[in-house]
C-alpha cells in the first residue's frame, strides 16, 4: 500500500470517528498568514520584541518565563495577542474537520482556526475545553470549557457534545488563556502523570481510538510529553505525517509510542480531501 493511499484510508477512518485527529503547529502553517506556526518561530516573535540573555534565547517556554518575570504577565499576554492579532483563513483541514464532525479533535498550538472553522459551520453541538494558566486563579482550576457560541460553561466540557476539540495549551484569542511559560507548566507537569489536568471526557473519547497526528514535530520535550500522555490509555496502532530527516529524540519518540511514521508533506492531506473553496 502506497503512502497517499495509507493516508486517505486513515482519514476515512478520522472521519468514521475511529480515528482521533492531533494537529500540531504546522496545520496552521497550510491556512496562510503570517501567524507563527512553530515553537520556533512564535519564540522568535517574542525575542524580536524583548531582548533575552543568551541562557534561554531559543526555547519558548523559557523566553516566555523571563518575559513574564522581568515585564509582567501583562507584558508577555500583550506580545502574544499582538503576534496572533492577525486571523487568516482556517486552513483546509480545520475546514473539513469541521464539516465531518469527529467525537474529538487534539489541536496543540495557540491558534484558533479549528475553532473558527467549526463557528463557520454554525452554532451545531460541539465545544471545546482549553488548558488554562493558573496565573492570577484563586482555585485549582486546570481547564474552562466553552460552548459553539462560546459561552464559558464550566471547567468541564458537555459529554453530550457532538464534537469536542481540546486545545491542551490553551488559546491565544481574545478573553480567553493559554500556557505558555515555564510557570504555567509547573503544576501541570507535575499532576499529567496521574492525568489530573486532562479533562475527563477527553480521556473517555480516545478510548479504542488510536491518534493521527498531523503537522506535529516531536523535537522539543513539551509536545513530546503532552503527547504522550494526551495519547496515554488509546488505542495502539497511532500515525504520524512527517516529512523528511527526524531527530533522534523524535526516532526514539515514534518507537516508544508505537507511531507509524507516512514520510509525506501536509499538503498531501489537502490534496486528498474535498474542500470546497473559502
Amino acid at each position: 500500500m502506497g503512502a497517499e493511499t495509507r493516508l486517505a484510508d486513515l482519514l476515512d477512518e478520522v472521519a468514521t470517528g475511529t480515528r482521533v485527529p492531533y494537529l500540531g503547529a504546522g496545520v496552521a502553517a497550510l491556512g496562510g498568514g503570517s501567524q507563527p506556526a512553530s515553537p520556533p518561530e512564535l519564540c522568535a516573535a517574542i525575542e524580536a520584541r524583548v531582548r533575552v540573555p543568551k541562557r534561554v534565547s531559543g526555547n519558548l517556554w523559557s523566553v516566555a518565563q523571563f518575559v513574564e518575570s522581568r515585564r509582567f504577565r501583562r507584558t508577555l499576554d500583550a506580545i502574544l495577542h499582538e503576534v496572533f492579532a492577525e486571523h487568516p483563513d482556517p486552513a483546509p483541514l480545520h475546514r473539513w474537520l469541521a464539516r465531518v464532525r469527529p467525537p474529538m479533535v487534539v489541536d496543540a498550538w495557540y491558534d484558533s482556526g479549528i475553532l473558527e472553522a467549526a463557528m463557520a459551520q454554525g452554532q451545531g453541538n460541539w465545544g471545546w475545553v482549553q488548558g488554562v494558566s493558573r496565573t492570577g486563579e484563586w482555585s485549582e482550576i486546570w481547564t474552562r470549557a466553552y460552548d459553539a457560541r462560546e459561552m464559558l460553561v464550566g471547567e468541564q466540557p458537555d459529554p453530550d457534545w457532538q464534537m469536542l476539540i481540546y486545545k491542551p495549551h490553551g488559546v491565544i484569542r481574545q478573553d480567553k488563556a493559554f500556557l505558555i511559560s515555564d510557570s504555567d507548566y509547573v503544576e501541570v507537569l507535575t499532576e499529567i502523570d496521574i492525568q489530573s489536568p486532562i479533562p475527563a471526557e477527553v480521556q473517555v473519547r480516545r478510548t479504542g481510538r488510536p491518534f493521527l497526528f498531523l503537522g506535529c514535530r516531536f523535537d522539543d520535550q513539551m509536545l513530546r510529553l503532552f503527547a504522550r500522555q494526551i495519547a496515554k490509555r488509546s488505542a495502539a496502532g497511532h500515525v504520524a505525517v512527517i516529512e523528511g530527516p527526524l531527530t533522534r529524540m523524535e526516532l526514539r519518540f515514534l518507537d516508544e509510542l508505537g507511531i507509524e511514521r507516512l514520510d509525506l508533506p501536509l499538503a498531501a492531506v489537502n490534496d486528498l480531501l474535498s474542500i470546497p473553496s473559502a
